[in-house]
């Protein structure tokens, strides 16, 4: 019985990790948004080796095509013992000053912490997991920028990190210090730009359009002789469709015959 219940803790880890999904990259964020947290002047944690509090920020906006986020990130007076130091989004905002408020990092995908973040493998990792994917705290002053594929700025899905908090911790995962997320840029939001397979079928399909209309209604316009095809971009799947275009050749051309035959006729 005491063997059984030693184990239990890696059988539930066991099943935490199979019932973990793997990250998927986010390539549908609005352009624009940019948000940004602001350490406060007094630190969390009331032991801190510090005087006042950590400085700095934490700054997240799309990518221009709109995969992932860039980050910037600025953080300075940090203590001198005690790392290196982890940061993390997480899950919600930050009330009053607790950190503990902020409950657990931003993990949409039930990866859990049972087992360190491989940075080799961020898709494995912890949404949240913004130090264990880019690279902790050794001291400081400490500045990075970097694109994490898989948080967001597309409200009300999981990787979204626009109304939640940054938490710092000292190696042992205390709470340092921690701040939420505001919306800082007045940009009006926008979905990322067609891509260029999209813009390209669109444009051919509008001026394939116009020329199908300018040559119904512009007399003088010679008539094909055979179906006309249009061909889709080459790839797999492309097709040709054809147009009806012998049809209006067939209906056209016996009425003149019969008046050609006819004139020859009273001509004999």
């Amino acid at each position: 019985m005491h063997s059984l219940s030693a184990a239990l803790p890696a059988i539930a880890a066991l099943v935490g990790q199979a019932l973990a999904q793997t990250a998927e990259p986010v390539t549908n964020n609005p352009v624009g948004p940019t948000y940004r947290a602001t350490l406060p002047d007094e630190p969390f944690f009331a032991g801190a080796a510090i005087e006042g509090n950590v400085r700095g920020s934490i700054t997240g906006q799309a990518t221009e095509d709109g995969t992932g986020v860039e980050f910037t990130v600025e953080f300075d007076n940090l203590p001198a013992e005690g790392g290196p130091f982890g940061y993390h989004l997480h899950a919600a905002p930050v009330v009053d000053g607790n950190c503990t408020s902020a409950l657990a990092h931003l993990d949409p995908y039930q990866r859990g912490q049972v087992a360190p973040c491989d940075a080799a493998n961020p898709q494995t990792c912890e949404v949240g997991d913004l130090s264990g994917k880019h690279g902790s705290i050794e001291a400081g002053p400490f500045s990075a920028t970097y694109v994490d594929n898989f948080a967001s700025t597309l409200e009300g899905i999981g990787a979204f990190f626009g109304n939640r908090s940054i938490v710092i911790h000292y190696a042992n995962s205390t709470r340092l210090t921690c701040a939420n997320f505001e919306l800082i840029a007045d940009a009006e939001p926008s979905q990322p730009p067609m891509s260029n397979t999209t813009s390209t079928t669109a444009s051919m399909t509008s001026t394939m359009t116009s020329t199908m209309s300018h040559s119904a209604t512009t007399p003088g316009q010679p008539i094909g002789t055979g179906g006309m095809t249009t061909s889709a971009p080459a790839g797999p799947g492309a097709t040709e469709t054809p147009l009806p275009a012998a049809a209006s050749v067939s209906q056209l051309s016996l009425p003149l015959m019969i008046a050609g035959l006819a004139a020859v006729f009273f001509a004999l």
